[in-house]
């Protein structure tokens, strides 16, 4: 693979994945009832309605559920997928492949976006915990269905809440070994589909 292959596949991946996580982020702010009038939810929301409010006509909701998201999430991920293994010479894939490793580069990115987003709430609440700031607030919103289950398991303990510290590790293994040894077992090109 040459040199303008490389940098096409890295540029490719770094502005295909942001979009993958706004639409990620679509889906999570849906789930966890976030504000959508924060700044950022009302860029996420215009960033992702081209492409979702089509689908929305086709694909309905079920039970709170916002299925034409995952669905975009998918697609953008199938996208990304085939145009990356092209680059890298590897032809058109056969599409239940496709799929199949789209979905766990979708959970790869989720799990990565839930990593990188507690890590800035535990600095966050160390640095400003009283902190109004939108982003801030909109992460703490996006969290709370993450974090509820693991905060009633570990709750706060003189004031210290340890409950981050579970989600980390359980987002690690989840990040390091099942998502691994998931995209090995279906035959995933390592390194080159969604950084998985």
């Amino acid at each position: 693979m040459g040199t303008l292959s490389q940098i096409l596949i890295f540029l490719l991946q770094a502005l295909g994945g942001l979009y993958l996580t706004v639409v990620i982020l679509r889906l999570m702010l849906q789930i966890a009832r976030a504000d959508f009038y924060n700044p950022i939810s009302q860029f996420v929301v215009k960033a992702t309605n081209p492409l979702l409010l089509p689908l929305r006509k086709v694909i309905p909701g079920i039970m709170g559920v916002d299925f034409a998201s995952i669905v975009l999430a998918l697609l953008v991920a199938m996208a990304l997928g085939q145009l990356t293994l092209l680059l890298a010479g590897f032809g058109i894939v056969n599409p239940f492949h496709l799929l199949s490793w789209s979905a766990v580069g979708v959970l790869a990115a989720t799990a990565n976006l839930l990593f990188w987003a507690l890590i800035i709430l535990v600095i966050a609440s160390w640095v400003a915990p009283t902190s109004y700031n939108p982003a801030l607030m909109l992460i703490r919103q996006l969290l709370a269905p993450v974090m509820t289950p693991f905060q009633r398991l570990l709750p706060p303990m003189g004031g210290l809440d340890l409950s981050p510290i579970l989600v980390i590790l359980v987002l690690q293994v989840i990040s390091n070994f099942l998502i691994p040894a998931f995209a090995r077992s279906l035959g995933m090109p390592g390194g080159l589909f969604m950084g998985v």
